[in-house]
């Protein structure tokens, strides 16, 4: 007698099941997000991948405590995003918008590694082998140790990673590969899951470094369950506009190295090139004596760069007055809007408020604070700020100006970029060496209204 076939109802987005539909996920508060998926059976069922040597328990004594070994690219930025250099045996998801580079990239980054002499599997999911071996042409690939694969059967997959050995993987896309065992379509919570599991497994057990390029839904995350990104090691997001001509990537995860480390490449005709001084990047088109202009030292993982902020504020004759925020949070921006306000009595309640961070950075940290007051500032009084002058500085609530981490390494991109004043917290200038502040004024203050009487006298 043939068994029954159980069925779950899977969140698209978190990844949470069970046994009912319902409109709205319990985990992640998300609509219509529950598909139909067919649930596994115990019995039989076990990964392609699984190594069968079972792990013993060893003392911590006998473990080796050796640096992990790395893998070089020989391109700077990406071996400092990894901490360093790729490590072998290691999981990475890099996501990003169609279009904006995650497979020029992975295929400049092949054609490195198969230059070390080291065997490269690239798994055209989406794109024939003719259209792949196209791209590589144009971008200048060409190397006998770099193999292509179009293929979206994982089993078929894993027969020819059994055959060929490679040092390392790039699978183009984790949503495009299915397992034909399971039930459910190719992208579906299960398959992309029980994917990403089996290239995890390959890669523990056969120490081959994976890298998987994952779709992003349409506020920008890694489509999937949250579960993908805690079964890998390392998590890459691509950001910028495709539009324009340099893409950033940000670490969100490593177990190798530093968080929210960022990387700048500018998308040229043979691909994309590192861009070793972003700050240059960032500051090239600024213009001087522009009102609304402050430019901001700061922190992207273990790198400073100088970023600018542009403000408009502008009245309205609408009730409801527009709060836009772009490269920053906007909940943050009203926040600094109501200190505005309440202590220096602006009447912003009756204006429109825009502000920008110039060339589509993003930046979360609370130090860009009091640069946006002072452009804020600027630009509704009508003044313009010292083009020779960085502000940083986080803004309490009370209007209090706090104290931020690594001024020191903030004020020595901003020194090597030609800056020779700086508006601070008074709290950081006790812990600046005297070779700094020779080259630079540092002008401390406790509050906003003493950092706004000194920038706009």
């Amino acid at each position: 007698m043939a068994t029954k076939t159980k069925s779950l109802w899977a969140c698209q987005e978190c990844g949470h099941t069970q046994s009912k539909w319902v409109g709205q996920c319990p985990t992640c508060s998300k609509w219509n997000t529950f598909h139909e998926e067919v649930d596994l059976s115990p019995k039989g069922y076990k990964f392609e991948s699984e190594t069968k040597a079972p792990s013993r328990p060893r003392r911590l004594s006998e473990i080796s405590v050796n640096e992990t070994p790395r893998l070089t690219s020989d391109v700077g930025e990406i071996d400092r995003l990894f901490g360093g250099g790729i490590v072998p045996g290691s999981l990475t998801l890099i996501g990003g918008d169609p279009g904006i580079g995650k497979s020029t990239l992975m295929l400049q980054l092949s054609n490195r590694l198969a230059k070390k002499g080291l065997k490269v599997l690239y798994i055209s999911g989406e794109e024939s082998l003719e259209q792949t071996s196209l791209r590589a042409r144009r971008l200048g690939v060409k190397n006998d140790e770099l193999y292509l694969l179009a293929e979206t059967n994982y089993t078929l997959i894993k027969r020819e990673i059994d055959e060929l050995k490679p040092d390392a993987i790039i699978a183009d896309s984790v949503q495009i590969l299915y397992k034909p065992d399971l039930a459910s379509a190719p992208g579906s919570v299960t398959q992309v899951r029980e994917i990403t599991t089996e290239f995890m497994h390959l890669a523990k057990g056969s120490n081959i470094s994976v890298f998987l390029i994952g779709h992003v839904t349409k506020s920008g995350e890694i489509a999937g369950p949250r579960v993908l990104e805690h079964l890998v090691d390392t998590v890459l997001y691509f950001e910028g506009d495709k539009q324009q001509h340099y893409r950033m990537i940000r670490v969100v995860k490593n177990r190798f190295g530093a968080t929210d480390e960022i990387a700048v490449f500018q998308m040229t005709p043979q691909g994309l090139a590192e861009v070793p001084n972003p700050s240059h990047l960032f500051l090239e088109e600024r213009r001087k004596n522009n009102i609304g202009s402050v430019i901001i030292p700061t922190i992207e993982g273990t790198r400073p760069i100088l970023i600018e902020i542009q403000s408009l504020v502008t009245e309205t004759t609408f009730p409801s007055p527009s709060r836009k925020g772009m490269g920053l949070d906007s909940n943050r921006l009203s926040l600094l809007l109501a200190v505005l306000e309440k202590r220096m009595s602006y009447p912003l309640f009756k204006s429109d408020v825009f502000v920008s961070i110039a060339g589509g950075i993003k930046v979360v940290e609370p130090a860009i604070d009091l640069g946006i007051i002072l452009s804020l500032t600027s630009s509704f009084r009508n003044r313009v700020v010292s083009p020779e002058l960085c502000v940083m500085g986080e803004v309490g609530l009370g209007g209090e100006v706090r104290s931020v981490s690594r001024a020191e390494s903030r004020l020595k991109e901003a020194v090597h970029m030609g800056f020779n004043r700086c508006l601070l917290p008074k709290r950081n200038i006790k812990g600046i060496s005297p070779k700094i502040k020779e080259k630079i004024e540092l002008i401390g203050v406790d509050t906003v209204e003493e950092a706004l009487e000194w920038a706009f006298p």
